[in-house]
Protein backbone atom coordinates (compact mmCIF):
# COMPACT_ATOMS: atom_id res chain seq x y z
CA UNK A 1 0.00 0.00 0.00
CA UNK A 2 1.40 3.37 -1.22
CA UNK A 3 1.78 6.02 1.26
CA UNK A 4 2.33 9.89 0.94
CA UNK A 5 1.70 12.83 3.01
CA UNK A 6 -0.22 14.50 -0.37
CA UNK A 7 -2.55 11.13 -1.05
CA UNK A 8 -6.47 12.23 -1.41
CA UNK A 9 -8.50 12.03 0.73
CA UNK A 10 -12.57 10.93 1.13
CA UNK A 11 -12.89 14.97 2.06
CA UNK A 12 -11.55 15.82 -0.86
CA UNK A 13 -13.64 13.87 -3.06
CA UNK A 14 -16.54 16.67 -2.29
CA UNK A 15 -17.59 14.83 0.99
CA UNK A 16 -18.24 16.42 4.79
CA UNK A 17 -14.61 17.98 6.08
CA UNK A 18 -13.53 18.36 9.81
CA UNK A 19 -14.04 22.12 10.60
CA UNK A 20 -11.30 23.82 12.38
CA UNK A 21 -13.35 24.69 15.79
CA UNK A 22 -10.49 23.42 18.19
CA UNK A 23 -8.74 27.28 19.54
CA UNK A 24 -5.55 27.64 21.01
CA UNK A 25 -7.20 27.62 24.24
CA UNK A 26 -9.14 24.72 23.55
CA UNK A 27 -6.04 22.70 22.75
CA UNK A 28 -4.12 23.37 25.45
CA UNK A 29 -7.36 22.49 27.41
CA UNK A 30 -7.56 19.07 25.75
CA UNK A 31 -3.64 18.03 26.50
CA UNK A 32 -4.45 19.28 30.17
CA UNK A 33 -8.14 17.74 30.89
CA UNK A 34 -6.81 14.46 29.03
CA UNK A 35 -3.59 13.77 31.13
CA UNK A 36 -5.41 15.25 34.67
CA UNK A 37 -7.62 12.18 35.19
CA UNK A 38 -7.38 10.52 39.20
CA UNK A 39 -3.93 9.05 38.80
CA UNK A 40 -2.78 12.01 40.61
CA UNK A 41 -4.44 11.65 43.84
CA UNK A 42 -4.09 8.04 43.93
CA UNK A 43 -0.69 6.60 42.37
CA UNK A 44 2.06 8.58 44.62
CA UNK A 45 1.01 6.03 48.23
CA UNK A 46 1.63 3.17 45.61
CA UNK A 47 5.25 4.84 43.94
CA UNK A 48 5.65 5.81 47.70
CA UNK A 49 6.43 1.94 49.24
CA UNK A 50 7.85 0.77 45.78
CA UNK A 51 10.68 3.67 46.56
CA UNK A 52 10.93 3.14 50.29
CA UNK A 53 14.76 2.61 50.38
CA UNK A 54 15.03 5.92 48.88
CA UNK A 55 13.20 7.77 51.10
CA UNK A 56 10.91 10.84 49.80
CA UNK A 57 13.90 11.55 47.65
CA UNK A 58 12.69 8.46 45.41
CA UNK A 59 9.14 9.30 45.25
CA UNK A 60 10.16 13.35 44.42
CA UNK A 61 12.72 11.57 41.34
CA UNK A 62 9.81 9.68 40.28
CA UNK A 63 7.54 12.57 39.48
CA UNK A 64 10.66 14.38 37.88
CA UNK A 65 11.92 12.41 35.67
CA UNK A 66 8.41 11.37 34.24
CA UNK A 67 7.56 14.91 33.86
CA UNK A 68 11.50 15.01 31.84
CA UNK A 69 10.26 12.34 30.19
CA UNK A 70 6.63 13.58 29.64
CA UNK A 71 7.83 16.89 28.23
CA UNK A 72 10.97 15.62 26.02
CA UNK A 73 8.61 13.49 24.11
CA UNK A 74 5.71 16.49 23.73
CA UNK A 75 8.32 18.46 22.66
CA UNK A 76 9.49 15.91 19.87
CA UNK A 77 5.88 15.76 18.81
CA UNK A 78 5.34 18.96 18.37
CA UNK A 79 7.85 18.84 14.86
CA UNK A 80 5.33 15.99 13.42
CA UNK A 81 2.45 18.03 14.52
CA UNK A 82 3.12 21.04 12.84
CA UNK A 83 4.21 19.41 9.74
CA UNK A 84 1.43 16.38 9.42
CA UNK A 85 -1.70 18.41 11.16
CA UNK A 86 -3.67 15.79 10.06
CA UNK A 87 -6.52 13.47 11.62
CA UNK A 88 -5.00 10.63 13.41
CA UNK A 89 -1.82 12.72 14.55
CA UNK A 90 0.00 10.04 16.17
CA UNK A 91 -1.37 7.25 13.28
CA UNK A 92 -0.17 9.33 10.45
CA UNK A 93 3.34 9.86 12.51
CA UNK A 94 3.81 6.39 12.50
CA UNK A 95 2.59 5.47 8.81
CA UNK A 96 4.64 8.18 7.21
CA UNK A 97 7.70 8.09 9.24
CA UNK A 98 7.93 4.16 9.77
CA UNK A 99 4.99 1.80 7.86
CA UNK A 100 1.53 1.64 7.30
CA UNK A 101 1.64 -1.93 9.53
CA UNK A 102 3.54 0.05 12.35
CA UNK A 103 0.80 2.83 11.70
CA UNK A 104 -1.81 0.06 12.36
CA UNK A 105 -1.00 -1.60 14.95
CA UNK A 106 -0.40 1.35 17.21
CA UNK A 107 -4.28 1.98 16.24
CA UNK A 108 -5.54 -1.48 16.68
CA UNK A 109 -3.81 -1.32 20.13
CA UNK A 110 -5.05 2.41 20.93
CA UNK A 111 -8.67 0.76 19.77
CA UNK A 112 -9.27 -1.90 21.67
CA UNK A 113 -7.65 -1.13 25.18
CA UNK A 114 -5.44 2.26 25.33
CA UNK A 115 -8.14 4.58 24.52
CA UNK A 116 -11.13 2.78 24.80
CA UNK A 117 -9.91 0.60 28.29
CA UNK A 118 -9.17 4.43 29.47
CA UNK A 119 -12.33 5.70 29.21
CA UNK A 120 -13.55 2.76 30.87
CA UNK A 121 -11.27 2.72 33.66
CA UNK A 122 -11.72 6.38 33.96
CA UNK A 123 -15.89 6.46 33.78
CA UNK A 124 -15.85 3.37 36.68
CA UNK A 125 -13.34 6.08 39.01
CA UNK A 126 -15.89 8.48 38.51
CA UNK A 127 -18.76 5.94 39.26
CA UNK A 128 -17.10 4.94 42.76
CA UNK A 129 -16.45 8.53 43.89
CA UNK A 130 -19.70 9.34 43.18
CA UNK A 131 -20.86 6.74 45.28
CA UNK A 132 -19.72 8.44 48.05
CA UNK A 133 -22.48 11.49 47.30
CA UNK A 134 -24.96 8.50 46.49
CA UNK A 135 -24.73 5.22 48.48
CA UNK A 136 -27.12 3.93 46.64
CA UNK A 137 -24.56 3.66 43.69
CA UNK A 138 -23.12 -0.01 44.48
CA UNK A 139 -20.83 -1.82 42.38
CA UNK A 140 -22.92 -5.45 43.77
CA UNK A 141 -22.87 -7.26 40.90
CA UNK A 142 -27.08 -7.83 40.21
CA UNK A 143 -26.77 -9.69 36.67
CA UNK A 144 -24.01 -11.98 36.10
CA UNK A 145 -22.53 -13.06 32.86
CA UNK A 146 -19.94 -14.88 34.16
CA UNK A 147 -16.42 -15.02 34.95
CA UNK A 148 -12.93 -14.96 32.98
CA UNK A 149 -8.90 -14.98 33.69
CA UNK A 150 -6.65 -12.60 31.99
CA UNK A 151 -3.14 -13.86 31.38
CA UNK A 152 -1.39 -13.74 34.01
CA UNK A 153 -3.99 -12.84 36.63
CA UNK A 154 -4.30 -15.86 39.14
CA UNK A 155 -8.16 -14.63 39.70
CA UNK A 156 -11.23 -15.45 37.91
CA UNK A 157 -12.88 -11.83 37.46
CA UNK A 158 -16.40 -11.45 37.84
CA UNK A 159 -18.14 -9.92 34.59
CA UNK A 160 -21.74 -8.67 35.25
CA UNK A 161 -23.82 -5.40 36.03
CA UNK A 162 -23.97 -3.12 39.26
CA UNK A 163 -25.35 0.29 38.99
CA UNK A 164 -22.31 1.50 39.19
CA UNK A 165 -21.00 -0.01 36.09
CA UNK A 166 -24.24 1.39 34.48
CA UNK A 167 -23.52 4.89 35.63
CA UNK A 168 -19.99 4.66 34.09
CA UNK A 169 -21.56 3.43 30.81
CA UNK A 170 -24.10 6.37 31.01
CA UNK A 171 -21.40 8.96 31.27
CA UNK A 172 -19.88 7.23 28.30
CA UNK A 173 -22.61 7.32 26.33
CA UNK A 174 -23.75 11.30 27.24
CA UNK A 175 -19.85 12.17 26.14
CA UNK A 176 -20.24 10.43 23.16
CA UNK A 177 -23.70 12.18 22.24
CA UNK A 178 -22.41 15.65 23.54
CA UNK A 179 -19.37 15.14 21.06
CA UNK A 180 -20.99 13.98 17.89
CA UNK A 181 -23.28 17.16 18.36
CA UNK A 182 -19.82 18.81 16.95
CA UNK A 183 -16.24 19.24 17.55
CA UNK A 184 -17.52 23.01 19.11
CA UNK A 185 -19.75 21.81 21.97
CA UNK A 186 -16.94 19.08 22.78
CA UNK A 187 -14.46 21.57 22.63
CA UNK A 188 -16.19 24.43 25.20
CA UNK A 189 -17.09 21.13 27.54
CA UNK A 190 -13.94 19.81 28.00
CA UNK A 191 -12.35 23.55 28.24
CA UNK A 192 -14.52 24.49 31.14
CA UNK A 193 -14.04 21.09 33.18
CA UNK A 194 -10.20 21.41 32.83
CA UNK A 195 -10.20 24.98 33.95
CA UNK A 196 -12.43 23.92 37.03
CA UNK A 197 -9.95 20.79 37.81
CA UNK A 198 -6.72 22.75 37.26
CA UNK A 199 -7.64 25.29 39.35
CA UNK A 200 -8.89 23.05 42.39
CA UNK A 201 -5.60 21.01 42.06
CA UNK A 202 -3.55 24.52 42.17
CA UNK A 203 -5.87 25.07 45.06
CA UNK A 204 -4.68 21.64 46.80
CA UNK A 205 -1.16 22.82 46.12
CA UNK A 206 -1.51 26.23 47.75
CA UNK A 207 -3.04 24.75 50.80
CA UNK A 208 -0.56 21.88 51.71
CA UNK A 209 1.96 23.86 51.15
CA UNK A 210 1.18 27.85 51.85
CA UNK A 211 -1.81 27.52 54.53
CA UNK A 212 -1.60 24.23 56.13
CA UNK A 213 1.80 22.66 56.26
CA UNK A 214 2.41 20.56 58.98
CA UNK A 215 5.80 22.13 59.90
CA UNK A 216 7.09 19.25 62.06
CA UNK A 217 6.00 16.36 59.37
CA UNK A 218 7.81 18.69 56.14
CA UNK A 219 10.61 18.82 58.31
CA UNK A 220 11.00 15.35 58.93
CA UNK A 221 10.30 14.54 55.33
CA UNK A 222 12.08 17.16 53.57
CA UNK A 223 15.66 17.22 56.50
CA UNK A 224 18.42 15.52 54.42
CA UNK A 225 18.46 12.37 56.52
CA UNK A 226 14.99 11.33 55.85
CA UNK A 227 14.59 12.37 52.14
CA UNK A 228 17.34 10.70 50.75
CA UNK A 229 16.67 7.41 52.62
CA UNK A 230 19.05 4.50 53.20
CA UNK A 231 19.03 3.34 49.38
CA UNK A 232 21.95 3.33 46.90
CA UNK A 233 21.35 6.24 45.19
CA UNK A 234 23.70 4.55 42.65
CA UNK A 235 22.40 2.90 39.05
CA UNK A 236 21.72 -0.14 41.25
CA UNK A 237 18.70 2.21 42.02
CA UNK A 238 17.10 2.82 38.08
CA UNK A 239 15.53 -0.54 37.94
CA UNK A 240 13.59 0.31 41.07
CA UNK A 241 12.63 3.82 39.88
CA UNK A 242 11.92 2.71 36.55
CA UNK A 243 9.51 -0.10 37.76
CA UNK A 244 7.73 3.07 40.35
CA UNK A 245 7.57 5.22 37.26
CA UNK A 246 4.53 3.27 35.66
CA UNK A 247 1.74 4.52 38.01
CA UNK A 248 2.84 8.29 37.32
CA UNK A 249 3.67 7.73 33.16
CA UNK A 250 0.18 6.84 33.11
CA UNK A 251 -0.86 9.65 35.43
CA UNK A 252 0.96 11.48 32.18
CA UNK A 253 -0.16 10.16 29.81
CA UNK A 254 -2.81 10.96 26.98
CA UNK A 255 -1.20 14.37 26.29
CA UNK A 256 -0.83 12.89 22.11
CA UNK A 257 -4.49 13.12 22.27
CA UNK A 258 -4.67 16.76 20.84
CA UNK A 259 -2.69 15.36 17.71
CA UNK A 260 -5.52 12.95 16.86
CA UNK A 261 -7.60 16.14 16.41
CA UNK A 262 -5.18 18.20 14.55
CA UNK A 263 -7.48 18.63 11.46
CA UNK A 264 -9.94 20.10 13.42
CA UNK A 265 -7.48 22.85 15.55
CA UNK A 266 -7.14 26.29 13.56
CA UNK A 267 -3.75 27.35 12.87
CA UNK A 268 -2.15 23.78 13.54
CA UNK A 269 1.41 24.68 12.85
CA UNK A 270 1.29 27.09 15.53
CA UNK A 271 -1.13 25.45 18.24
CA UNK A 272 -0.58 22.43 18.20
CA UNK A 273 3.05 22.55 19.26
CA UNK A 274 1.78 25.16 21.62
CA UNK A 275 -0.35 22.91 23.02
CA UNK A 276 1.78 20.14 23.79
CA UNK A 277 4.29 22.44 24.93
CA UNK A 278 1.91 24.47 27.59
CA UNK A 279 0.05 21.84 28.58
CA UNK A 280 2.52 18.95 29.44
CA UNK A 281 4.67 21.78 31.30
CA UNK A 282 1.81 23.06 33.37
CA UNK A 283 0.65 19.38 33.97
CA UNK A 284 4.11 18.60 34.64
CA UNK A 285 4.40 21.66 37.50
CA UNK A 286 1.08 20.50 38.95
CA UNK A 287 2.03 17.22 39.84
CA UNK A 288 5.78 17.67 41.15
CA UNK A 289 3.78 20.32 43.38
CA UNK A 290 1.13 18.30 44.29
CA UNK A 291 3.57 15.78 45.81
CA UNK A 292 5.53 18.08 47.48
CA UNK A 293 2.43 19.21 48.84
CA UNK A 294 0.97 15.30 50.19
CA UNK A 295 4.89 15.72 51.88
CA UNK A 296 4.55 19.09 53.80
CA UNK A 297 1.04 17.18 54.98
CA UNK A 298 1.86 13.26 55.46
CA UNK A 299 4.70 11.40 56.71
CA UNK A 300 6.34 9.79 53.86
CA UNK A 301 6.30 6.84 55.98
CA UNK A 302 3.57 5.06 58.16
CA UNK A 303 1.32 1.85 59.80
CA UNK A 304 -0.49 0.44 57.15
CA UNK A 305 -2.67 0.11 60.46
CA UNK A 306 -2.37 3.09 61.76
CA UNK A 307 -6.23 4.79 62.74
CA UNK A 308 -5.88 8.39 61.54
CA UNK A 309 -4.40 9.43 58.30
CA UNK A 310 -1.21 10.88 59.62
CA UNK A 311 -0.68 7.49 61.06
CA UNK A 312 -1.04 5.95 57.65
CA UNK A 313 1.02 8.45 55.89
CA UNK A 314 1.11 8.86 51.76
CA UNK A 315 2.78 4.93 51.89
CA UNK A 316 -0.33 3.48 53.27
CA UNK A 317 -3.17 6.24 52.63
CA UNK A 318 -6.63 4.55 53.22
CA UNK A 319 -6.98 2.35 49.77
CA UNK A 320 -4.29 4.46 48.37
CA UNK A 321 -6.36 7.64 48.24
CA UNK A 322 -3.06 9.70 48.85
CA UNK A 323 -4.93 13.01 48.05
CA UNK A 324 -8.41 12.70 50.18
CA UNK A 325 -6.10 11.29 53.05
CA UNK A 326 -4.01 15.22 52.56
CA UNK A 327 -7.24 16.99 52.40
CA UNK A 328 -8.44 15.48 55.34
CA UNK A 329 -5.84 16.35 57.27
CA UNK A 330 -6.16 19.96 56.39
CA UNK A 331 -9.59 20.23 56.62
CA UNK A 332 -11.19 17.47 58.33
CA UNK A 333 -13.94 15.26 57.40
CA UNK A 334 -15.51 17.38 54.62
CA UNK A 335 -12.12 17.47 52.81
CA UNK A 336 -12.77 13.62 51.96
CA UNK A 337 -16.06 14.81 50.52
CA UNK A 338 -14.38 17.81 48.58
CA UNK A 339 -11.94 15.18 47.11
CA UNK A 340 -14.28 12.91 46.02
CA UNK A 341 -16.56 15.78 44.60
CA UNK A 342 -12.80 16.92 42.60
CA UNK A 343 -12.39 13.71 41.42
CA UNK A 344 -15.30 13.09 39.79
CA UNK A 345 -15.18 16.39 38.32
CA UNK A 346 -11.73 15.03 36.90
CA UNK A 347 -12.19 12.52 35.67
CA UNK A 348 -15.31 13.14 33.89
CA UNK A 349 -13.28 15.88 32.60
CA UNK A 350 -10.77 13.65 31.09
CA UNK A 351 -13.06 11.36 29.37
CA UNK A 352 -15.00 14.07 27.56
CA UNK A 353 -10.93 14.73 26.26
CA UNK A 354 -10.65 11.33 25.70
CA UNK A 355 -13.95 10.57 23.99
CA UNK A 356 -13.31 13.55 21.65
CA UNK A 357 -9.90 12.41 20.41
CA UNK A 358 -9.97 8.49 20.08
CA UNK A 359 -12.50 8.96 16.97
CA UNK A 360 -9.55 10.54 14.94
CA UNK A 361 -7.62 8.04 14.78
CA UNK A 362 -9.97 5.84 13.23
CA UNK A 363 -11.01 7.71 11.18
CA UNK A 364 -7.99 8.03 9.39
CA UNK A 365 -7.62 4.12 9.27
CA UNK A 366 -10.94 4.36 7.75
CA UNK A 367 -8.99 6.45 4.99
CA UNK A 368 -6.91 4.00 4.80
CA UNK A 369 -9.36 1.36 3.92
CA UNK A 370 -7.57 -0.39 7.36
CA UNK A 371 -11.12 0.12 9.45
CA UNK A 372 -14.86 0.26 9.05
CA UNK A 373 -15.71 2.09 6.12
CA UNK A 374 -17.85 4.17 8.10
CA UNK A 375 -15.85 5.51 10.61
CA UNK A 376 -13.87 7.19 7.80
CA UNK A 377 -17.42 8.85 7.38
CA UNK A 378 -18.61 12.47 8.86
CA UNK A 379 -22.02 13.86 10.17
CA UNK A 380 -22.77 15.88 6.68
CA UNK A 381 -24.10 19.08 8.96
CA UNK A 382 -22.48 18.53 12.38
CA UNK A 383 -18.80 17.42 10.68
CA UNK A 384 -17.95 14.43 13.43
CA UNK A 385 -17.10 10.92 13.13
CA UNK A 386 -20.09 9.54 14.51
CA UNK A 387 -19.73 6.18 13.45
CA UNK A 388 -16.36 5.81 15.13
CA UNK A 389 -17.64 8.09 18.31
CA UNK A 390 -20.37 5.14 18.95
CA UNK A 391 -17.60 2.10 18.31
CA UNK A 392 -15.71 3.63 20.40
CA UNK A 393 -18.65 3.93 23.04
CA UNK A 394 -19.98 0.14 22.09
CA UNK A 395 -16.52 -1.57 22.88
CA UNK A 396 -15.60 1.14 26.11
CA UNK A 397 -18.59 -0.23 27.29
CA UNK A 398 -18.21 -3.49 27.37
CA UNK A 399 -14.72 -3.28 28.83
CA UNK A 400 -16.73 -1.51 31.82
CA UNK A 401 -18.72 -4.67 31.93
CA UNK A 402 -15.79 -6.97 32.08
CA UNK A 403 -14.13 -5.72 35.40
CA UNK A 404 -10.68 -6.11 33.12
CA UNK A 405 -10.20 -2.36 32.56
CA UNK A 406 -7.47 -1.85 35.13
CA UNK A 407 -5.66 -5.15 34.26
CA UNK A 408 -6.00 -4.43 30.33
CA UNK A 409 -4.25 -0.89 31.07
CA UNK A 410 -1.61 -2.47 33.09
CA UNK A 411 -0.84 -5.08 29.87
CA UNK A 412 -0.19 -1.96 27.61
CA UNK A 413 2.02 -0.08 29.85
CA UNK A 414 4.96 -1.14 27.80
CA UNK A 415 3.11 -1.29 24.40
CA UNK A 416 2.46 2.66 25.35
CA UNK A 417 5.78 3.15 25.50
CA UNK A 418 7.06 1.49 22.42
CA UNK A 419 4.91 3.43 20.03
CA UNK A 420 6.08 6.98 21.85
CA UNK A 421 9.14 5.30 21.61
CA UNK A 422 9.03 4.40 17.83
CA UNK A 423 7.19 7.31 16.90
CA UNK A 424 10.21 9.35 18.41
CA UNK A 425 12.16 6.95 15.87
CA UNK A 426 10.01 8.32 13.00
CA UNK A 427 10.72 11.94 13.33
CA UNK A 428 14.59 10.87 13.14
CA UNK A 429 13.67 9.01 10.21
CA UNK A 430 11.11 11.69 8.26
CA UNK A 431 14.41 14.21 9.13
CA UNK A 432 16.78 11.63 6.47
CA UNK A 433 13.74 10.53 4.29
CA UNK A 434 11.83 13.52 3.91
CA UNK A 435 14.05 16.44 4.31
CA UNK A 436 11.99 18.42 1.77
CA UNK A 437 8.77 18.96 3.89
CA UNK A 438 8.25 22.25 5.59
CA UNK A 439 8.75 22.20 9.27
CA UNK A 440 7.01 25.14 10.90
CA UNK A 441 8.11 24.21 14.36
CA UNK A 442 11.97 21.77 15.00
CA UNK A 443 12.40 19.55 17.59
CA UNK A 444 13.61 21.33 20.77
CA UNK A 445 17.76 20.22 21.20
CA UNK A 446 17.54 17.97 18.19
CA UNK A 447 18.66 15.40 17.86
CA UNK A 448 20.24 15.30 21.60
CA UNK A 449 16.54 16.27 23.67
CA UNK A 450 14.88 13.10 21.67
CA UNK A 451 17.83 11.12 21.10
CA UNK A 452 18.02 11.06 25.37
CA UNK A 453 14.33 10.17 25.03
CA UNK A 454 14.68 6.80 22.96
CA UNK A 455 17.10 6.29 25.66
CA UNK A 456 15.17 6.57 28.45
CA UNK A 457 12.04 4.65 26.83
CA UNK A 458 14.43 1.64 25.99
CA UNK A 459 15.63 1.81 29.12
CA UNK A 460 12.07 1.73 30.84
CA UNK A 461 11.20 -0.77 28.63
CA UNK A 462 14.33 -3.14 29.43
CA UNK A 463 13.42 -2.40 33.32
CA UNK A 464 9.52 -3.50 32.31
CA UNK A 465 10.69 -6.47 30.46
CA UNK A 466 12.51 -7.90 33.53
CA UNK A 467 10.70 -6.54 36.43
CA UNK A 468 7.06 -6.88 35.62
CA UNK A 469 6.84 -9.70 32.94
CA UNK A 470 3.10 -10.54 33.87
CA UNK A 471 1.93 -6.99 32.19
CA UNK A 472 4.62 -6.87 29.53
CA UNK A 473 4.17 -10.02 27.40
CA UNK A 474 0.40 -9.76 27.29
CA UNK A 475 0.58 -6.50 26.51
CA UNK A 476 3.12 -7.52 23.31
CA UNK A 477 0.74 -10.03 22.64
CA UNK A 478 -2.59 -7.15 22.13
CA UNK A 479 -0.27 -5.29 19.75
CA UNK A 480 1.05 -9.32 18.20
CA UNK A 481 -2.70 -9.91 17.30
CA UNK A 482 -3.01 -6.85 14.99
CA UNK A 483 -0.95 -8.11 12.70
CA UNK A 484 -2.74 -10.70 10.97
CA UNK A 485 -6.03 -8.44 11.37
CA UNK A 486 -3.80 -5.87 9.25
CA UNK A 487 -3.33 -8.35 6.90
CA UNK A 488 -6.67 -8.97 6.33
CA UNK A 489 -7.58 -5.21 6.16
CA UNK A 490 -4.95 -5.19 3.90
CA UNK A 491 -5.74 -7.57 1.40
CA UNK A 492 -9.43 -6.21 1.62
CA UNK A 493 -8.20 -3.09 0.57
CA UNK A 494 -6.06 -4.46 -2.23
CA UNK A 495 -9.36 -6.28 -3.54
CA UNK A 496 -10.95 -3.53 -3.75
CA UNK A 497 -8.76 -1.07 -5.71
Amino acid sequence: MATTLEAPTASSAGEPKFIRGIGPIQAISLVVGTMIGSGIFIVSSDIGRQVNAWGPGGLMLVWVLTGAMTLAGALAYAELAAMMPKAGGQYVFLREGLSPAVGFLFGWTLFTVIQTGTIAAVAVAMAKYLAVFFPSLSDTIFLSLGHIRLPGSAEAIPLGVSVQRLVAILSIVFLTWINARGVAVGARLQTFLTAIKAVALALLVVLGIAIFRRADVAAANFSGSTFWGTGDWGLLMLPAIGAAMVGSLFSSDSWNNVTFAAAEVRDPARNLPRALAIGTGLVTLLYILANISYLSVLPFAGDANGATALARGIQHATQDRVASSAVEVMLGAAGAAAMAGLIVISTFGCNAGLVLAGPRVYYAMAEDRLFFRRAGELHPRRRTPVFGLTVQAVWASVLCLSGTYNQLLDYVIFASVLFYFLTTLALFRLRRKRPDLPRPVKAFGYPVVPGLYMVAAAALMVVLLIRKPVYTWPGLLIVALGIPVYLVWRRSALRSS
